[in-house]
Protein backbone atom coordinates (compact mmCIF):
# COMPACT_ATOMS: atom_id res chain seq x y z
CA UNK A 1 0.00 0.00 0.00
CA UNK A 2 1.45 3.60 -1.13
CA UNK A 3 0.34 5.63 1.97
CA UNK A 4 0.60 2.68 4.71
CA UNK A 5 2.62 5.23 6.58
CA UNK A 6 -0.29 7.51 6.56
CA UNK A 7 -2.67 4.94 7.36
CA UNK A 8 -0.44 3.57 10.46
CA UNK A 9 -0.71 6.98 12.20
CA UNK A 10 -4.34 6.87 11.21
CA UNK A 11 -5.13 3.40 12.76
CA UNK A 12 -3.39 4.49 15.81
CA UNK A 13 -5.94 7.41 16.31
CA UNK A 14 -8.36 5.64 15.51
CA UNK A 15 -7.39 2.95 18.75
CA UNK A 16 -7.40 6.11 20.62
CA UNK A 17 -10.92 6.76 19.98
CA UNK A 18 -9.51 10.74 19.03
CA UNK A 19 -9.76 10.16 15.12
CA UNK A 20 -10.77 14.19 14.32
CA UNK A 21 -13.17 14.77 11.39
CA UNK A 22 -15.12 17.75 9.46
CA UNK A 23 -19.09 18.29 10.25
CA UNK A 24 -21.22 20.58 8.67
CA UNK A 25 -23.11 23.09 10.93
CA UNK A 26 -27.06 21.74 10.86
CA UNK A 27 -28.78 24.25 12.81
CA UNK A 28 -28.20 22.96 16.35
CA UNK A 29 -28.19 25.83 19.08
CA UNK A 30 -24.56 26.98 18.99
CA UNK A 31 -22.46 26.25 22.11
CA UNK A 32 -19.24 25.32 20.72
CA UNK A 33 -17.78 28.16 18.43
CA UNK A 34 -16.09 31.67 19.13
CA UNK A 35 -18.27 33.86 18.41
CA UNK A 36 -18.97 35.42 21.78
CA UNK A 37 -20.88 38.49 20.81
CA UNK A 38 -22.59 37.16 17.67
CA UNK A 39 -20.58 39.30 15.14
CA UNK A 40 -19.55 36.57 12.73
CA UNK A 41 -23.21 34.84 12.57
CA UNK A 42 -24.65 38.00 11.38
CA UNK A 43 -24.61 40.09 8.79
CA UNK A 44 -24.20 43.55 9.83
CA UNK A 45 -20.39 44.30 9.34
CA UNK A 46 -20.61 43.46 5.63
CA UNK A 47 -20.04 45.64 2.56
CA UNK A 48 -23.81 45.55 1.42
CA UNK A 49 -26.25 44.14 4.18
CA UNK A 50 -28.56 46.04 6.10
CA UNK A 51 -29.20 43.04 7.94
CA UNK A 52 -28.57 43.99 11.36
CA UNK A 53 -29.70 41.73 15.03
CA UNK A 54 -32.14 43.83 16.59
CA UNK A 55 -30.18 43.72 20.22
CA UNK A 56 -27.60 45.76 18.72
CA UNK A 57 -27.67 49.86 17.90
CA UNK A 58 -26.64 51.26 14.94
CA UNK A 59 -22.58 51.62 14.31
CA UNK A 60 -20.98 54.82 15.21
CA UNK A 61 -20.54 57.01 12.40
CA UNK A 62 -16.91 56.17 10.61
CA UNK A 63 -14.87 57.12 7.93
CA UNK A 64 -16.69 57.24 4.42
CA UNK A 65 -16.78 53.76 2.10
CA UNK A 66 -14.64 53.96 -0.35
CA UNK A 67 -15.70 54.85 -3.95
CA UNK A 68 -14.64 51.72 -5.59
CA UNK A 69 -15.92 48.23 -4.43
CA UNK A 70 -13.69 46.49 -1.95
CA UNK A 71 -11.77 43.95 -2.99
CA UNK A 72 -11.69 40.14 -2.43
CA UNK A 73 -7.94 39.94 -3.50
CA UNK A 74 -4.94 41.78 -2.04
CA UNK A 75 -2.99 40.56 -5.21
CA UNK A 76 0.10 39.41 -3.08
CA UNK A 77 2.28 39.92 -0.23
CA UNK A 78 2.18 43.15 1.74
CA UNK A 79 5.93 43.89 0.76
CA UNK A 80 5.20 43.64 -2.76
CA UNK A 81 1.79 44.28 -4.17
CA UNK A 82 -0.44 43.85 -1.61
CA UNK A 83 -0.52 46.80 0.80
CA UNK A 84 -2.75 49.20 0.39
CA UNK A 85 -4.18 52.21 2.54
CA UNK A 86 -7.30 50.87 4.14
CA UNK A 87 -5.25 48.47 5.92
CA UNK A 88 -2.34 50.67 7.22
CA UNK A 89 -4.87 52.90 8.29
CA UNK A 90 -6.69 50.00 10.28
CA UNK A 91 -3.77 49.30 12.02
CA UNK A 92 -3.25 52.45 13.43
CA UNK A 93 -7.22 52.52 14.29
CA UNK A 94 -6.39 49.23 16.09
CA UNK A 95 -3.78 50.29 17.59
CA UNK A 96 -4.63 53.80 19.05
CA UNK A 97 -7.93 51.22 20.20
CA UNK A 98 -5.43 48.96 22.34
CA UNK A 99 -3.49 51.94 23.46
CA UNK A 100 -0.30 50.89 21.72
CA UNK A 101 1.82 52.94 19.84
CA UNK A 102 1.48 50.63 16.56
CA UNK A 103 -0.09 47.30 15.37
CA UNK A 104 0.89 44.97 12.77
CA UNK A 105 -1.69 43.09 10.92
CA UNK A 106 -1.43 39.27 9.83
CA UNK A 107 -3.49 36.83 8.21
CA UNK A 108 -4.36 34.75 10.90
CA UNK A 109 -3.66 34.36 14.72
CA UNK A 110 -1.85 31.29 14.57
CA UNK A 111 0.25 33.16 11.89
CA UNK A 112 0.45 36.20 14.41
CA UNK A 113 2.00 34.01 17.12
CA UNK A 114 4.36 31.80 14.62
CA UNK A 115 5.95 34.93 12.98
CA UNK A 116 6.45 37.13 16.48
CA UNK A 117 8.07 33.91 18.11
CA UNK A 118 9.95 32.41 15.45
CA UNK A 119 11.85 35.86 14.21
CA UNK A 120 12.21 37.96 17.61
CA UNK A 121 13.53 35.63 20.56
CA UNK A 122 17.49 34.81 19.02
CA UNK A 123 20.37 32.40 20.02
CA UNK A 124 21.13 32.51 23.18
CA UNK A 125 17.58 33.79 25.05
CA UNK A 126 15.06 32.83 26.83
CA UNK A 127 11.63 32.05 26.48
CA UNK A 128 9.41 30.85 29.11
CA UNK A 129 5.87 30.06 28.23
CA UNK A 130 2.35 28.74 30.33
CA UNK A 131 2.24 25.05 29.92
CA UNK A 132 -1.04 25.33 28.57
CA UNK A 133 -0.13 27.97 25.93
CA UNK A 134 -1.67 27.55 22.31
CA UNK A 135 -0.29 25.06 19.81
CA UNK A 136 0.82 28.38 17.63
CA UNK A 137 2.87 29.47 20.81
CA UNK A 138 4.60 26.43 20.78
CA UNK A 139 5.20 26.19 17.36
CA UNK A 140 6.62 29.55 16.91
CA UNK A 141 9.35 29.09 19.94
CA UNK A 142 10.14 25.62 18.14
CA UNK A 143 11.49 27.52 14.82
CA UNK A 144 13.23 30.25 17.14
CA UNK A 145 16.29 29.24 17.84
CA UNK A 146 15.86 30.12 21.53
CA UNK A 147 16.37 27.91 24.77
CA UNK A 148 12.22 27.61 25.52
CA UNK A 149 10.68 26.39 28.97
CA UNK A 150 7.54 25.86 30.06
CA UNK A 151 5.96 27.23 33.71
CA UNK A 152 3.25 24.96 35.59
CA UNK A 153 -0.08 26.52 34.51
CA UNK A 154 -0.72 30.16 35.77
CA UNK A 155 1.65 29.30 38.44
CA UNK A 156 3.80 32.55 39.25
CA UNK A 157 6.01 30.65 41.62
CA UNK A 158 7.24 28.15 39.10
CA UNK A 159 7.66 31.34 36.65
CA UNK A 160 9.70 33.24 38.74
CA UNK A 161 12.09 29.84 39.61
CA UNK A 162 12.62 29.36 36.12
CA UNK A 163 13.14 33.53 35.78
CA UNK A 164 15.63 33.20 38.48
CA UNK A 165 17.53 30.32 36.23
CA UNK A 166 17.00 32.55 33.01
CA UNK A 167 18.36 35.47 34.20
CA UNK A 168 21.52 33.21 35.19
CA UNK A 169 21.79 31.93 31.63
CA UNK A 170 21.67 35.28 30.09
CA UNK A 171 20.86 36.51 26.98
CA UNK A 172 17.15 38.42 26.31
CA UNK A 173 14.28 36.51 28.15
CA UNK A 174 10.66 36.04 27.01
CA UNK A 175 7.20 35.54 28.82
CA UNK A 176 4.73 34.14 26.91
CA UNK A 177 1.39 33.41 27.85
CA UNK A 178 -2.93 33.66 26.77
CA UNK A 179 -4.89 36.35 29.11
CA UNK A 180 -7.92 33.66 28.65
CA UNK A 181 -7.14 29.75 27.87
CA UNK A 182 -8.56 28.72 25.42
CA UNK A 183 -9.80 25.35 26.71
CA UNK A 184 -9.86 26.12 30.77
CA UNK A 185 -11.57 29.44 30.19
CA UNK A 186 -9.40 30.60 33.12
CA UNK A 187 -7.56 34.18 32.96
CA UNK A 188 -3.75 34.69 33.57
CA UNK A 189 -2.58 36.34 37.02
CA UNK A 190 -1.26 39.39 34.84
CA UNK A 191 -0.80 42.33 37.70
CA UNK A 192 1.29 39.14 39.27
CA UNK A 193 3.27 38.27 35.84
CA UNK A 194 3.45 41.85 34.78
CA UNK A 195 5.33 42.95 38.09
CA UNK A 196 8.02 39.67 38.23
CA UNK A 197 8.49 40.19 34.33
CA UNK A 198 9.82 43.71 35.34
CA UNK A 199 12.03 42.59 37.92
CA UNK A 200 14.10 40.33 35.52
CA UNK A 201 13.67 42.19 33.11
CA UNK A 202 11.58 40.22 30.91
CA UNK A 203 9.88 40.86 28.02
CA UNK A 204 5.63 39.87 28.59
CA UNK A 205 4.19 38.75 25.08
CA UNK A 206 0.51 38.35 25.93
CA UNK A 207 -2.12 36.76 23.34
CA UNK A 208 -5.47 38.06 23.75
CA UNK A 209 -7.79 35.85 21.42
CA UNK A 210 -10.48 35.29 23.63
CA UNK A 211 -10.83 38.62 25.55
CA UNK A 212 -10.54 41.23 22.64
CA UNK A 213 -14.20 42.13 22.22
CA UNK A 214 -15.23 40.53 25.64
CA UNK A 215 -13.62 41.77 28.48
CA UNK A 216 -13.31 45.21 29.25
CA UNK A 217 -15.45 48.56 29.36
CA UNK A 218 -15.17 48.26 25.84
CA UNK A 219 -14.02 44.98 24.82
CA UNK A 220 -10.36 46.17 24.69
CA UNK A 221 -9.20 42.89 26.59
CA UNK A 222 -7.85 41.73 29.74
CA UNK A 223 -4.27 43.30 29.02
CA UNK A 224 -5.81 47.25 28.89
CA UNK A 225 -8.93 46.10 31.71
CA UNK A 226 -6.04 45.77 34.20
CA UNK A 227 -4.17 48.44 33.11
CA UNK A 228 -0.77 47.04 31.75
CA UNK A 229 -0.39 47.60 28.64
CA UNK A 230 2.44 49.71 29.16
CA UNK A 231 3.91 46.43 30.64
CA UNK A 232 3.81 44.11 27.54
CA UNK A 233 6.15 43.77 24.90
CA UNK A 234 3.34 42.89 22.45
CA UNK A 235 -0.11 41.49 22.59
CA UNK A 236 -1.67 39.20 19.60
CA UNK A 237 -5.56 40.38 19.43
CA UNK A 238 -6.80 37.75 16.91
CA UNK A 239 -10.07 38.67 14.21
CA UNK A 240 -11.85 34.92 14.38
CA UNK A 241 -13.33 34.81 17.54
CA UNK A 242 -15.28 37.80 18.93
CA UNK A 243 -14.59 40.08 15.86
CA UNK A 244 -16.19 37.60 13.40
CA UNK A 245 -13.81 37.99 10.80
CA UNK A 246 -10.19 36.35 10.41
CA UNK A 247 -6.63 37.72 10.89
CA UNK A 248 -4.56 39.38 14.04
CA UNK A 249 -3.00 42.58 14.91
CA UNK A 250 0.56 42.26 17.32
CA UNK A 251 0.43 45.29 18.78
CA UNK A 252 3.61 46.79 20.29
CA UNK A 253 6.00 49.43 19.29
CA UNK A 254 6.91 51.38 16.13
CA UNK A 255 10.32 49.55 16.34
CA UNK A 256 8.71 45.74 16.73
CA UNK A 257 6.52 46.64 13.81
CA UNK A 258 9.44 47.39 11.69
CA UNK A 259 11.08 44.28 13.16
CA UNK A 260 8.70 42.30 11.72
CA UNK A 261 8.02 43.63 8.59
CA UNK A 262 11.50 43.04 8.14
CA UNK A 263 12.27 39.14 9.58
CA UNK A 264 8.92 37.79 10.10
CA UNK A 265 8.78 35.55 7.19
CA UNK A 266 4.97 34.08 8.47
CA UNK A 267 4.52 38.04 7.49
CA UNK A 268 6.70 38.51 4.52
CA UNK A 269 6.10 35.92 2.60
CA UNK A 270 2.08 35.21 2.49
CA UNK A 271 -0.65 37.15 0.44
CA UNK A 272 -1.98 39.89 2.17
CA UNK A 273 -5.57 40.01 3.96
CA UNK A 274 -7.62 41.65 1.14
CA UNK A 275 -9.91 45.02 1.48
CA UNK A 276 -13.32 43.05 2.11
CA UNK A 277 -11.71 41.43 5.18
CA UNK A 278 -10.39 44.35 6.71
CA UNK A 279 -13.09 46.34 6.38
CA UNK A 280 -15.21 43.69 8.20
CA UNK A 281 -12.61 44.57 11.02
CA UNK A 282 -12.81 47.83 11.24
CA UNK A 283 -16.86 47.62 11.27
CA UNK A 284 -16.38 44.96 14.14
CA UNK A 285 -14.28 47.84 15.97
CA UNK A 286 -16.75 50.10 16.00
CA UNK A 287 -19.05 48.62 17.38
CA UNK A 288 -17.29 47.08 20.37
CA UNK A 289 -17.75 50.16 22.67
CA UNK A 290 -21.73 50.26 22.04
CA UNK A 291 -21.56 46.15 23.32
CA UNK A 292 -22.14 46.74 26.79
CA UNK A 293 -26.35 44.99 26.72
CA UNK A 294 -24.49 41.90 24.57
CA UNK A 295 -21.36 41.97 27.19
CA UNK A 296 -23.75 41.87 30.44
CA UNK A 297 -26.01 39.47 28.87
CA UNK A 298 -22.73 36.69 28.28
CA UNK A 299 -21.52 37.53 31.58
CA UNK A 300 -25.50 36.46 33.17
CA UNK A 301 -25.25 33.22 31.37
CA UNK A 302 -21.69 32.70 32.67
CA UNK A 303 -22.92 33.28 36.03
CA UNK A 304 -26.17 30.95 36.00
CA UNK A 305 -23.89 27.92 34.37
CA UNK A 306 -21.45 28.43 37.16
CA UNK A 307 -24.05 28.22 39.80
CA UNK A 308 -26.11 25.55 38.13
CA UNK A 309 -25.62 21.82 39.56
CA UNK A 310 -24.03 19.36 37.20
CA UNK A 311 -23.59 16.20 37.33
CA UNK A 312 -19.75 16.30 36.14
CA UNK A 313 -16.78 18.44 37.19
CA UNK A 314 -17.21 22.12 36.62
CA UNK A 315 -13.99 24.04 35.79
CA UNK A 316 -13.86 27.49 37.20
CA UNK A 317 -14.02 30.08 34.24
CA UNK A 318 -15.81 33.38 34.30
CA UNK A 319 -15.67 33.79 30.78
CA UNK A 320 -17.71 31.85 28.03
CA UNK A 321 -15.47 29.08 27.68
CA UNK A 322 -16.98 26.78 29.81
CA UNK A 323 -14.78 23.16 30.72
CA UNK A 324 -17.31 20.15 31.89
CA UNK A 325 -15.11 17.54 32.60
CA UNK A 326 -16.03 14.35 31.45
CA UNK A 327 -12.36 11.84 31.21
CA UNK A 328 -11.42 9.61 28.85
CA UNK A 329 -12.34 10.17 24.79
CA UNK A 330 -15.05 7.33 24.63
CA UNK A 331 -16.98 8.67 27.80
CA UNK A 332 -16.87 12.52 26.11
CA UNK A 333 -17.26 11.63 23.11
CA UNK A 334 -20.81 10.04 24.49
CA UNK A 335 -22.03 12.51 25.95
CA UNK A 336 -21.63 14.99 23.14
CA UNK A 337 -23.30 12.65 21.18
CA UNK A 338 -25.85 12.98 23.14
CA UNK A 339 -26.38 16.54 23.46
CA UNK A 340 -26.09 16.79 19.28
CA UNK A 341 -28.83 14.34 19.58
CA UNK A 342 -30.91 17.04 21.54
CA UNK A 343 -30.48 19.80 19.47
CA UNK A 344 -27.29 21.10 21.42
CA UNK A 345 -23.90 21.12 19.88
CA UNK A 346 -21.56 21.24 22.09
CA UNK A 347 -18.38 19.37 21.16
CA UNK A 348 -15.72 17.24 22.79
CA UNK A 349 -12.24 18.10 23.54
CA UNK A 350 -10.18 14.87 23.42
CA UNK A 351 -6.68 13.70 24.31
CA UNK A 352 -4.20 14.90 22.70
CA UNK A 353 -5.83 17.76 22.08
CA UNK A 354 -5.98 18.20 26.19
CA UNK A 355 -4.28 16.15 28.71
CA UNK A 356 -5.05 12.48 29.16
CA UNK A 357 -8.16 12.05 32.25
CA UNK A 358 -8.91 15.90 32.01
CA UNK A 359 -10.82 15.32 28.30
CA UNK A 360 -14.02 17.27 28.37
CA UNK A 361 -17.07 19.33 26.86
CA UNK A 362 -15.82 22.91 25.70
CA UNK A 363 -19.30 24.80 25.87
CA UNK A 364 -19.38 28.37 24.75
CA UNK A 365 -21.48 30.86 25.72
CA UNK A 366 -22.56 33.70 23.49
CA UNK A 367 -24.49 36.96 24.03
CA UNK A 368 -27.22 35.45 21.17
CA UNK A 369 -27.71 32.19 23.54
CA UNK A 370 -31.15 32.88 25.56
CA UNK A 371 -31.56 31.47 29.13
CA UNK A 372 -34.42 28.96 27.85
CA UNK A 373 -31.33 27.78 25.67
CA UNK A 374 -28.92 27.45 28.64
CA UNK A 375 -31.51 25.94 31.19
CA UNK A 376 -32.15 23.31 28.71
CA UNK A 377 -27.97 22.19 28.03
CA UNK A 378 -28.07 22.76 32.17
CA UNK A 379 -31.10 20.01 32.55
CA UNK A 380 -28.88 17.96 30.12
CA UNK A 381 -25.80 17.99 32.14
CA UNK A 382 -27.92 17.56 35.62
Amino acid sequence: MKEAFLHKKLDERAAQNAFRQLRLPDGKTDFCSNDYLGIASSSFVTQDSGSRPPSLPPPPPGPPESVHPLRHGSGGSRLLAGNYSLIEETERQLAAFHEADAGLIFNSGYDANMGLLSSVPQRGDTVLYDYLSHASIRDGIRLSFARSFSFLHNDVDDLEKKLQAAAAAGGTIFVVTESVFSMDGDQAPLQEIARICALYGAHLIVDEAHATGVIGKKGEGLVQALGLQTACFARIHTFGKAVGCHGAMIAGSETLRNYLINFSRAFIYTTALPESSIQSIRKAYALFPQMDKERNHLQNLITRFQQASLGFERLNSNTPIQGVVVPGNEAVRALATRLQTAGLDVRPILYPTVPKGGERLRIVLHAFNTITELDKLIAHLS
